[in-house]
Parts: C-alpha cells; structure tokens; sequence
C-alpha cells in the first residue's frame, strides 16, 4: 500500500466528490461520446418514458440508459435478445457510483451499413438527374385504369383498394403481385414496371407497400427498381412505409405520398366532390340557360314591336304592284326586241338571196363560153400568121445559108480538131482533114 506522505496533509474525497471526479474524468477524456455494439438485456420501459438496458457482449457488460426525447425517436422497440448499434456518452451514475452509458441514437445492428449504401446510392442517381424535378410528370386528372404493384396479401392493397373505391368508384384497379421483401423482391418489382409501363394499358403506377424497419423497405432502395420507375412511359407514385419512411423509389418516382391510403387518395379525385361540382355546375348552367332564354324573348318581343310598327303588309302589297309593273315592262321591252330582231332577220334574208351564187353563176358561163369562142377563133389567126412568117423566114434564110452555096459545088474543109480551115498554110503533111459537100462528107489526108 502506498505510504502517505506526511509533508502534507492528504486531499480526502466523499464518495460523491470522488464519484463526480470520476465522471469528469471519463466526460473530458470522451467529450463526443462513442459508437458501441452489443446485446440487449434487462429492457425496462417505466412510465416516465425512459428506457433503461444493459448492453452485453460474450466478456462484459455496461448498464445504458436512454431518456424519454431520445426515446421517442426510435423507430423501433428495444427488446431483450437484440443486436443493436448505438451512440453514447460515457459518464457514471454519481448516487450509486455505477459505470453507465447514456445514448442519445439506436439502431439496429446492420442498419448503419445499409443507411451507408442508402445514402450513396442516392448521391449517385441524383447526380445523374433521376430526382430531377423537371422530369416529374404530373398525374392524370381521371385515369381510367390504375396498376399497383404490391404484395397482394399485405394491409397495404388493402388499404389502397378501399380508399379508391370509395373515392372514385369508375376507376379500374389491377393489382400486379410482387414480393416487397426479401431478395426475390427488387428483380421481381423491376420487371412488373417494366411489364406494367410496355402494356400501355395503365395511366398511371403505383409502387407500395407498408412500413417496416429498413432491411424491411430495402427493396425499394434498389437501383434496379430505381431505374425502372425512371425509365417507365407512364406517372408513377411511390408510397413505401411510413410518413417518416424515405426511399430510393420516392425519390425517383413522379409523386411520393407517405402512406397507401395518402397514395390512393392522391391517384384519382373524390367522387364527392366530383358531384358537388356538378351539381354546381348544373345549376350555373340552368341559370344561364334561363337568362339567355329570357334575353331572347325579349329580343324576340322588341322585334315583333318594331315589325308591327313598321306595317310590312302594306310595303308587301306596294312592292307588289311594282313587281307586276315592272313585269308588264319586261314583257312588253321584250315583244319590241323580238320584232325588231326579226325585220331585221328578214332583211339580212332578202339581201342573202339576192346575192345567192345560183343567180349570178349562168352569166358568168355564158361569158366563160364567149370567151372561150373568141379565144379559139383568135389563136387560129395567130398560128396562120405565125406559119406565114416561118415560111418566108425559111426561105430568106436558106438563100443564106452555107448549104446552099455547098449545093453550087462548093465544099467545107474541118481539120482534126472540128475548125474551118481557111488556108492551106494551116493544115501540115500528113493532116487528117473532114471535107463538108452538099450531098455529104469526105475524109483525106493532106500528102505534099
């Protein structure tokens, strides 16, 4: 044991000055508390609201404490036998010197890694727009049919069910079953959003089930169905557990409620209020119906009143008498015309007679057959003169002609080349020469 120090009188502690030291010491070594996993036992739940456990493991155990506002946050019930994560501060219950630790968080054990993947899938998809609000549809006013995609057996269809059929009865509902936990749950959910969005028989989807902790509501954190509801042709809603439950599928989805029965209330109006207005409607349209009637009677009133005054029995019957005026001119403009059309008719008729080629054709062939005469008797003179002339023409010219003088005994000499040779100087020895008589043709030769 260690010795006193007899120097100086010694500090002596109360066990409440001791215990409030001791706790100061684990306050300032661990000011932000820590993160701590471990079993659940001795669970006890008082009326004040608080909640008291001890947290064990396999070699030790350290009693917890979690007050009421801490408590009230929890999104479940603390039992004996589970397997929790919580965050704490270290500290010492002073009236019993007990070694405690006061949380402030607590989950179950594992959700802290799926929260981690939770989140960053969400900063993935939503850095690729798929929680863009530009791409948000809005939802039919009346869709004629509905797909929900759930589990057929869970309180979640049933609840979507009632509220539709309540509000808006004309509305057809097909539920397409899935399984909404578990590992079969995503790949299943997928492909009915995409069997749902090709059929083109649905106008609107909704995606649903109903709460549970987060290993619970997984299935809609997956990416798979994440890209589904981006990628369907038609409006999805997304109503996955609680109002405090978040998901992947909320936030890609078109519209997101924070229950089955908020979703089904948001998917199609309130028949009630649909008859209400038109009831209203009705009426306007009856009220108006009724002034536009009362407005035209008393149009049709101030008309009969102006036609009245303005007597159209008597502008009938001057008008009439016009017309017939008017008619017996016509009548009479046209007889004239007519008469006046047909002297004419006869005038151009006489003139065209008078004219008719018949009557002028027998002088022109009695002049045709006088000239005829005269041409003939003419041309027979003309020929005897003609022969006269040729005759005694003929005669003058052969007193002239070279033939003649050939007849007295006088000849023509043509050298070779057919010219008249005119001297003898002209032709050599040896020459072929063609000598013209008057009764024919000599050929010699010139020798000497």
């Amino acid at each position: 044991m260690p010795a006193f120090d007899d120097r100086s009188p010694p500090e002596i502690f109360t066990p409440s000055g001791l215990n409030r030291l001791v706790r100061d010491l684990l306050e300032d070594a661990l000011p932000m508390g820590v993160w701590i996993e471990g079993e659940l036992s001795n669970v006890a739940r008082p009326a004040s609201g608080h909640v008291y456990f001890t947290l064990k493991d396999a070699g030790a155990q350290v009693r917890c404490a979690m007050f009421r506002t801490a408590a009230s946050r929890l999104r479940f019930r603390p039992t004996d036998g589970m397997h929790v994560l919580m965050r704490a501060k270290v500290g010492l219950y002073e009236a019993r010197g007990e070694f405690q630790l006061v949380a402030d968080h607590m989950e179950p054990a594992g959700e802290g890694a799926l929260q981690r993947e939770f989140e960053q899938l969400k900063a993935r998809l939503g850095a690729e727009g798929l929680f863009d609000a530009e791409r948000k549809r809005a939802l039919p006013a009346y869709p004629k049919r509905i797909g929900v995609i759930t589990s057929p057996s869970g309180a979640a269809v049933r609840d979507v069910l009632s509220v539709l059929g309540r509000r808006f009865g004309l509305a057809d509902v097909d539920v397409l079953p899935v399984p909404v936990q578990g590992r079969e749950a995503p790949p299943a959910i997928a492909a009915m959003l995409r069997r749902a969005s090709a059929s083109g028989r649905y106008d609107v989807l909704l995606v649903t089930r109903g709460g549970g902790s987060l290993e619970d509501l997984w299935a809609f954190n997956d990416e798979a169905v994440a890209r589904a509801i981006h990628a369907s042709a038609v409006p999805v809603v997304s109503a996955v557990g609680h109002e405090v439950d978040f998901t992947i599928a909320d936030f890609v989805a078109d519209l997101r409620a924070a229950t089955p029965s908020a979703a089904a209330e948001l998917l199609v109006p309130d028949a009630g209020d649909l008859e209400r207005r038109l009831d209203r409607l009705r009426q306007r349209m009856a009220t108006l119906i009724a002034r536009r009637l009362q407005a035209a009677a008393q149009r049709a009133d101030h008309w009969q009143a102006r036609l009245n005054a303005q007597r159209p029995q008597a502008r009938l019957a001057r008008d009439g008498q016009r017309l017939e005026a008017l008619r017996r001119r016509l009548v009479m403009a046209t007889a004239q015309s007519n008469a006046l059309r047909r002297a004419r008719l006869d005038r151009l008729q006489a003139r065209l007679a008078a004219q008719h080629p018949r009557l002028r054709l027998a002088p022109s062939q009695r002049r045709i057959a006088d000239l005829r005469l005269r041409l003939r008797t003419s041309m027979a003179r003309r020929i005897e003169r003609d022969r006269a002339r040729v005759t005694e023409q003929a005669r003058t010219l052969h007193a002239v002609s070279p033939l003649a003088t050939l007849e007295r005994g006088y000849a023509i000499v043509f050298d070779e080349r057919d010219a008249v040779v005119r001297r003898a100087g002209d032709v050599a020895v040896g020459d072929r020469l063609r000598v013209m008589l008057g009764d024919g043709e000599l050929k010699v030769r010139r020798e000497d």
